[in-house]
């Protein structure tokens, strides 16, 4: 099954298929071309929210294109 899910090209948060802005910072660059994700539950604790820079749980696409 293919996801159709979307992938900001600034922050890499994935988002629902039919946005048109990031939910998490609000860009209008989302793209279908990315490939894995992380799921981060507490940014604060994380060592891989540290190394991408995310401050917001949620999905994070680890290959963005």
């Amino acid at each position: 099954m293919a996801d159709d899910r979307l992938a900001c090209r600034e922050c890499h948060f994935v988002n629902e298929p039919d946005k048109q802005n990031c939910e998490n910072c609000g860009s209008s660059s989302l793209t279908e071309d990315w490939a894995g994700y992380v799921i981060v539950t507490h940014p604060e604790d994380s060592e891989i929210a540290t190394e991408m820079n995310v401050d917001n749980p949620g999905s994070y696409a680890l290959k963005v294109r």
